[in-house]
C-alpha cells in the first residue's frame, strides 16, 4: 500500500471511530478542526471568548500569545479536558463538546498530545514508555510491537529503545514523549511549548521532526512563546491576546 493510501485509509478510520460517537458531517473530512464562537469562562472571567477559526487536516499551525492570552484553555479545549460556556468545537465532523466521559477515552486516542515537561514514566525504558499507550488500550503483544518500533525508527530512537528516561537528553525525551503521542496513528497532533526546556540544537530537532510528520500527513498544532521559531517556520499563526484572536495569518510572524 502506497503511503498516501494508507494515510487515507487511517484517516477515514479516524472518522470512522469517531462517527460512533455521532454523525459525520461532509465538512469534516475537508476541516479536521472548527471553533464556532466558542466561549469560556471562569466566574466572571472569560478564558477565551467568542473564538471562530477552522483548520485544514494537512495544516500546521503555531498559537502565540502572552502569558495569560488562553492559549492553554484552548488547547484543553482541543482536547476536550474542558467544555467551553458556549459554542462549538467541530472535530473531523464531530461535536466534541457533546461527548460523553465514556466516549472521551476514545477521542483522546485519537490525538497526540505533547508537553513540556515530558511527562515519561521515569522506571519504564524508552520501548515500555512508548508501548503503554497501547497496551492500556488493549492492543496485543504483535501490534505493540509493530507499532513502537516503527514510532521509535521515525524519532530516531531505536537504538535507545531500552534506556531509561534518566538515561536519555533532554531533546531524546521529548522525542520519547513524541513517539508516544504518534503511537495511535493520530491525525492531529497538538505541542504545548515542547521545545520550551531545550537548548537551541535540540530545539530545532524538534521542530524538524514536527514538520515531518506533518509532511507524513497529521495536522499540527504548535503553541509556543520562542520568537525564533515561529518566524523561522513562515507558517500559519494564529495569535492571541486577553482570550480574543487578534491575527490569524497565513506564513505569519510572531507579532504581539
Amino acid at each position: 500500500m502506497s503511503g498516501s493510501s494508507r494515510r487515507g485509509k487511517i484517516f477515514s478510520s479516524w472518522l470512522g471511530t469517531l462517527a460512533g460517537c455521532g454523525n459525520i458531517t461532509d465538512k469534516g473530512a475537508l476541516d479536521l478542526i472548527e471553533f464556532v464562537h466558542v466561549t469560556k469562562r471562569y466566574g466572571q472571567h472569560s478564558a477565551v471568548s467568542d473564538l471562530n477559526f477552522f483548520i485544514d487536516r494537512d495544516d500546521f499551525v503555531t498559537l502565540v500569545g502572552p502569558s495569560g492570552s488562553g492559549k492553554s484553555t484552548l488547547i484543553k479545549l482541543l482536547i476536550a479536558e474542558e467544555r467551553p460556556t458556549s459554542g462549538q468545537i467541530v472535530v473531523a465532523g464531530r461535536d466534541i463538546t457533546t461527548l460523553t466521559n465514556r466516549e472521551l477515552p476514545y477521542y483522546r486516542r485519537k490525538i497526540g498530545v505533547v508537553f513540556q515537561d515530558f511527562r515519561l514514566l521515569p522506571h519504564k525504558t524508552v520501548y515500555e514508555n512508548v508501548a503503554f499507550a497501547l497496551e492500556v488500550s488493549g492492543a496485543n503483544n504483535e501490534v505493540v510491537h509493530e507499532k513502537v518500533s516503527e514510532v521509535l525508527e521515525l524519532v530516531g530512537l531505536t537504538e535507545k529503545s531500552s534506556s531509561m528516561p534518566d538515561e536519555l537528553s533532554g531533546g531524546e525525551r521529548q522525542r520519547v514523549s513524541i513517539a508516544r503521542a504518534l503511537v495511535h496513528e493520530p491525525k492531529l497532533l497538538i505541542a504545548d511549548e515542547p521545545t520550551g526546556n531545550l537548548d537551541p540544537i535540540n530545539t530545532w530537532e524538534i521542530i524538524d521532526l514536527l514538520f515531518k510528520i506533518n509532511k507524513q500527513g497529521t495536522l499540527c498544532v504548535l503553541a509556543t512563546h520562542d520568537k525564533e521559531v515561529v518566524d523561522a517556520l513562515k507558517k500559519r499563526v494564529i495569535t492571541l491576546r486577553e482570550g480574543k484572536i487578534i491575527a490569524d495569518q497565513e506564513k505569519g510572524k510572531y507579532v504581539l
